[in-house]
């Protein structure tokens, strides 16, 4: 069975001093543990009827489409502010500089429709916690978020679950 914890680089001082950040190109560069990633994030939902997998860009894109595609369900970008074509809704989120905006086709989703959040890693969980806001503002029923790694002494699960989302993290690592 694959280690997904050891398929996972962690690089020191990057992007600052202090900061240990957790690298998952290392695990997605090896069959077996995306495979089992994968797997493991789709488990929970085998059998359920989803709709849709919106992905975070842009790590959120690989895995969330890889889990859309063994559901059969359709997935949906979420992206930064200015990246897509189409008519947009979008919500600003704080980041731990200032704000940032996320947006999503407007049209992606109908209301009702059951989704499942997917990311590679929830630190702070502003970001995640901005992608839930935006998908329930077009009617979304979020079921979950997913990630494969989690930084619990930051709370961003937590800040998650106080919205009434459920969160799945394969990997946890102490510190950030």
């Amino acid at each position: 069975m694959t280690d997904l914890r050891a398929a996972i680089r962690t690089i020191a001082d990057y992007p600052k001093p202090g900061i240990r950040f957790r690298d998952i190109t290392t695990l997605l560069g090896d069959a077996r543990a995306f495979r089992r990633a994968v797997d493991e994030l789709v488990q929970p939902w085998a059998g359920a009827k989803v709709d849709k997998v919106a992905g975070i860009e842009a790590r959120g894109f690989i895995l969330g489409g890889a889990v859309a595609h063994q559901l059969s369900a359709g997935f949906v970008p979420i992206r930064k502010k200015g990246k897509l074509p189409h008519q947009t809704v979008r919500v600003a989120y704080s980041l731990e500089y200032g704000l940032d905006e996320m947006e999503m086709h407007s049209d992606a989703l109908s209301g009702g429709e059951r989704v499942i959040l997917i990311d590679d890693l929830v630190a702070t969980g502003g970001t995640a916690a901005a992608a839930v806001r935006l998908l329930r503002s077009i009617g979304a029923d979020v079921l979950a978020a997913c990630f494969v790694v989690e930084l619990p002494e930051l709370g961003g699960a937590e800040l998650v679950r106080r919205l009434g989302v459920p969160v799945r993290a394969l990997v946890s690592f102490a510190g950030h």
